[in-house]
Parts: C-alpha cells; sequence; structure tokens
C-alpha cells in the first residue's frame, strides 16, 4: 500500500454498492514508467487489436474449458504478489492480467467480468485516468440503462470490485475524449487534488492491468513470450 501502515479495508468507498475499495497512488511514478515500459517492450504478436481498443493477454487466455497456464514475466510477477499480499482472492494467487490500451475517444460498453474468474477484480491505471461508470442488472436479465454511479480512475491507482459489484453492476467507460467529473462520481474526495468537481478532464493514452485469479487452469505452465 502507498499509505504504510493501512489496510485495504480503509480505501473501501463508503458510498458504493458492496464493494469497492480505491487506492490513490498505488503506485510510484516509478513503478509506472517502469510497467509502462514493459508493456510497451512486447513483441506485436503480443497485441491483440479489437475494433475500438487493443489488449495482452499474460498468465494464458481464460476459457470455459480450463486456461492453458503460461509463466508470468519477472516484472509482472511483482505486481501479481503485490496485489497478492492485500489478501483479496481467498487465500488464491492472481494467474491472469489483462492489459488493456485505451486511445482518447476510446472505451469499452457495458459488461460483467463472468465465471471463468474468481470474483474479484482488481485494476491498475497507468497513463491516464478514467472514469468507469457502473449500470444495475435487473431481475428480469435487462439492464438499468441510467447510470447508477461513477469512480474516477486516476493514473496509479488500484481500483478492487468484490460482491454485489461484481456480480450485479455492469460497468464501462464511454467513447469521449474528455470527461467532466460531475456528481454521478462518488470517490472524488479519494482523489488527489488535481481533480476537482464540475472540471473537465482531456484523456491521455491510459493502460488498464486487470489482475485476476483464474479457478480452472493447467497444473503445467507453458513459456510462451516471456523472454522479455
Amino acid at each position: 500500500m502507498s499509505n504504510k501502515g493501512h489496510s485495504i479495508k480503509d480505501f473501501r468507498v463508503e458510498s458504493a454498492p458492496n464493494t469497492a475499495f480505491y487506492v490513490s497512488e498505488f503506485l510510484s511514478q516509478t513503478e509506472e514508467k517502469s510497467v509502462l515500459n514493459h508493456i510497451y517492450a512486447a513483441p506485436k504478436p503480443k497485441w491483440t487489436q479489437l475494433t475500438n481498443r487493443r489488449l495482452q493477454n499474460w498468465g494464458g487466455i481464460p476459457h470455459r474449458n480450463g486456461m492453458i497456464a503460461e509463466a508470468m514475466p519477472p516484472w509482472l510477477e511483482t505486481y501479481l504478489d503485490k496485489i497478492d499480499r492485500l489478501d483479496l482472492m481467498g487465500g488464491k494467487h492472481p494467474n491472469h492480467v489483462l492489459v488493456n490500451e485505451y486511445l482518447p475517444g476510446q472505451g469499452i460498453m457495458p459488461h460483467l467480468d463472468g465465471s471463468l474468474f474468481y470474483p474479484t477484480i482488481t485494476t491498475l491505471s497507468v497513463g491516464s485516468h478514467c472514469v468507469l461508470t457502473f449500470m444495475e442488472a435487473k431481475d428480469d436479465n435487462t439492464i438499468n440503462t441510467e447510470p447508477a454511479f461513477s469512480l474516477l480512475l486516476e493514473p496509479r491507482s488500484l481500483l478492487v470490485l468484490q460482491d454485489t459489484l461484481f456480480h450485479n453492476y455492469l460497468h464501462c467507460i464511454e467513447e469521449v475524449t474528455e470527461d467532466v467529473l460531475n456528481d454521478n462520481i462518488i470517490n472524488l474526495k479519494m482523489c488527489s487534488n488535481n481533480y476537482t468537481r464540475m472540471s473537465t478532464v482531456p484523456r491521455d493514452t491510459r493502460v488498464s492491468l486487470t489482475i485476476r485469479h483464474v479457478p480452472k487452469t493447467t497444473s503445467f505452465k507453458l513459456n510462451i513470450g516471456n523472454k522479455k
């Protein structure tokens, strides 16, 4: 943790449904630079290009039949260990990292992370901020399209989602080039003084590292693309 002597429980977003934790400055500027350098040093085949963003999978490709495990590179294992020490996944070590690159104007549609993962999402943001918006799933399997609330994710921050927020709230990122920090953002007081209510903040390129545990994996690890 960036603040010595604190537990992750000290960083709970009190006004969010159960359960969200948000830590501003979880990574140092040096760590942020190192993460970005390693991500962009990855070979081109490591990237998968989608319509609205590109991504990297580390640790394997999650699949309902099981993930064929790949060994993590040492630089990335450092951050898995850092997350593991927070004891968020029932004693299970994180074994998968999804890296997403978002250019200004890019985002992601409302979605749930699903049953392939242990029900905890941990996300590191580097490079730029974003606003993550939440929508509640209804009992009839439809979505309440009226946003329930939003969270500001600063560069170098950590976000943890569990419980109801994992199972019943979809999250998304709007495809905009700037964000207005309005009253829907419920964690603004937990952020640095660089962000003020009702200000407009232009986006830069943001890279997110979503670190999770995939329970169903092979018992051996392949060493693929981990020479760097």
